[in-house]
């Protein structure tokens, strides 16, 4: 079925002028053509990519607001925290929380040679903050 679309895609590009929208389209879906029927040989592949545009829209809203960030570091501090509150949603620790008590654990003296212990997906929360949670 799949390989009576191509064929079909193929015919009517012959039929289009090359500069139209249409032709445009067809040449594109054509080009990656294997990956867009990927789906069918892989039951794990999703046929859109709706869920990581949902995950990544937030960021993708908030880019323009990270180019007044001040500076390149300023830039790269956002980008930290940003990747950090994304990370937090993915493994399932709450931002703010994580955020609040990481940072408290460093401004009272967190080892250096222990920062391993604090990304979000090695987290362990303290227990008072696990009882507020």
């Amino acid at each position: 079925m799949i390989e009576a679309l191509e064929a079909w895609l193929r015919e009517k590009l012959g039929l289009l002028s090359r500069k139209s929208n249409l032709a445009e389209a067809i040449r594109y879906a054509l080009s990656r053509w294997a990956g867009l029927t990927l789906f069918l040989d892989d039951g794990c592949i999703e046929i859109d990519s709706n869920v990581v545009e949902r995950a990544i829209r937030p960021l993708a809203l908030n880019r323009k607001t990270a180019l007044f960030a001040g500076s390149d570091g300023g830039g790269e501090h956002w980008a930290v925290i940003a990747s950090s509150v994304e990370t937090c949603k993915l493994v399932g620790v709450e931002p703010q929380a994580y955020l609040s008590d990481v940072i408290t654990r460093i401004v009272e003296g967190h080892r250096q040679r222990r920062l391993d212990d604090l990304p979000p997906w090695a987290y362990q929360a303290t227990p008072a903050l696990k009882a507020v949670a």
